[in-house]
């Protein structure tokens, strides 16, 4: 029994576990959103926690709009919907296939991000938190 345990630890703790969990999650979650329209209401999906508290929008608010119409081939609708996640998209995809393509390899990676592109992303957020509520 503890062989079978001690296997099943070094099972889960290869590079490649968590990345294709992560796939996994996000293709079921992809399954549901795509025949749940969250432009009409009475829907099941999660509202933000940050609009409930403030009534202001986040930087991510408009994100499950955007990758419905995305998925349903509405572009024009995902611009509308978050223009600033719509641009970010390709990098976070580009790093999720750089942290599976590496798992999948048996390496670990984890992007390096300096103070100052932390600092920048930040920026960026705050600015467009702020500018998307103005209008």
């Amino acid at each position: 029994m503890a062989d079978s345990v001690a296997a099943r630890g070094v099972a889960l703790r290869h590079p490649a576990v968590a990345p294709l969990a992560v796939l996994a999650a996000g293709a079921a979650g992809a399954g549901c959103l795509y025949v749940t329209d969250p432009h009409e209401p009475g829907h099941v999906l999660p509202r933000c926690p940050f609009r409930l508290v403030t009534g202001l929008l986040c930087p991510a608010c408009g994100g499950t709009r955007m990758v419905y119409d995305l998925m349903h081939g509405h572009f024009a609708g995902a611009w509308l919907d978050n223009r600033a996640l719509l641009l970010a998209s390709p990098v976070a995809l580009v790093l999720f296939a750089r942290w599976a393509s590496e798992g999948l390899c048996g390496r670990r990676w984890r992007p390096g991000l300096r103070p100052r592109t932390q600092a920048l992303i930040l920026l960026v957020a705050v600015a467009w938190t702020v500018a998307r509520n103005l209008v």
